[in-house]
Formats: structure tokens, sequence, C-alpha cells
């Protein structure tokens, strides 16, 4: 059985207050809808976990009336930073949960293709992630703002979502990191602090994540 975790219980502060980017219209629809209709339709998820904020359950059970979501879905309390949101988001998989793809409420252009790609690559490697390379030059800068060394950007990617593991690996990953009290980013960097190698896998298609309000003109003309 293959799952998908979307968390969606950021604050997104960027916004400003008292906007939830999550909610924000993006061709009629709320951004959080499109990448859960990717999910919904594609044959590769089993079922689904949302990790949301206390209180918006409400609204998510009437997105998924409103858009008539097919596959199963289970609504998790998120915590107090993403790590303990997507920890949240694993410990509330079923048992039957052996692969999971775990992806931002917040970037609604992911296509099937990427998705597909994802899963393939992290059930060959044990974990995977969409990831696109740097295309502009990179600079190290020194505390000053001056530039303090250039990188090589033939070495460098961005990273992204979905990030696909086999459960057991995310599973002692986020254990490990929490143990630990270390604070991470993103799945990726739990799996790096255990020795676990994760497989690239490159999504030339755009894959952004909403940030600010500025962002969502640009979203719109992406999806056509």
């Amino acid at each position: 059985m293959t799952s998908a975790v979307i968390v969606a219980a950021g604050r997104g502060t960027r916004m400003g207050p008292g906007i939830d980017k999550l909610f924000l219209p993006l061709k009629g629809v709320p951004v959080v809808v499109h990448c859960w209709r990717c999910f919904d339709a594609s044959p590769e998820i089993d079922d689904i976990v949302l990790v949301v904020r206390d209180g918006w359950q409400e609204s998510f059970d009437e997105l998924a009336r409103n858009h008539h979501f097919l596959k199963p879905y289970r609504l998790v309390v998120g915590g107090a930073e993403r790590q303990d949101s997507v920890a949240n988001g694993v410990a509330a998989l079923k048992n039957g949960s052996e692969w999971v793809a775990i992806h931002d409420g917040a970037r609604p252009l992911l296509s099937q293709v990427a998705l597909a790609r994802c899963l393939m690559a992290a059930r060959q490697h044990g974990a995977a992630v969409a990831a696109q390379r740097a295309v502009d030059t990179i600079k190290e800068a020194s505390p000053d703002g001056t530039i303090a060394r250039h990188l090589d950007r033939n070495l460098l990617w961005t990273v992204q979502t979905p990030q696909c593991f086999h459960v057991p690996i995310i599973r002692k990953a986020m254990a490990a990191v929490k143990a630990e009290g270390k604070q991470v980013t993103d799945d990726t960097a739990a799996c790096e602090f255990i020795g676990q190698s994760v497989r690239l896998v490159e999504c030339p298609e755009p894959n952004l994540k909403v940030t600010a309000p500025g962002d969502i003109p640009l979203l719109e003309s992406l999806l056509g």
C-alpha cells in the first residue's frame, strides 16, 4: 500500500496576518485542492493523510465533499514545527502502508508524472525527492553580506516535494532527529542524519510553492 501525507498545517507567516495561503483561490479553487486532486487521481496512491491545524478539520471535510474526492482520507492535527507535523502524519499511516509520498499542501503544480517518478525512485533506493538543477550562479555569503566563495552549480539542486520513502526508513529517521533534539527543514535531512541516501529525481516542470500573495498570478499562468 502507498499513502500520501499532505502537510497543510503551516501558518504561512510571510503571507501576512489573517491570510491562509492554502485557501487562497487559484483558478477558482483553494490552493490545497490542486495537490489533493493530484493524489486523489493518482493510481499510485491508495489513501491520503492530511495534516491540518486544529480547528480546521471541518473546512477540509467540506473541501472533500465539495470536490468529490474519492480516496479514503484522514485528518491529523499538526505539530509545532513542520517536522512534528510530518511525524504526526507518518504516525497516522495504516499498518499496511509500505511507501509514503510527503507533499507540501502549498505546492499546487505537482504533476502525475513527477509523483510517479519519485515513487519509482523511492521503491528502488528507499528514499527519493523531487528536485531541480540550479540554473543560476550560486555564491556563498559572508556575514557582512559580501561574497565568500563561488559554488559549483553543477553540483547544486533545489529540493522540493514530494519526498517519498519506504515507511520504516522515514519513521526511523524522524524518531532519530526527535531523540537528538535536531531541527530539520525537510524530511530528506532526517534521512541524511541516519545515513540514509536519498535519490534526487529531476522534475523539469515547475513545482513552485506559494509563499507570498504575489505568487498566485504566476501560478495561475503556469496552470494555464
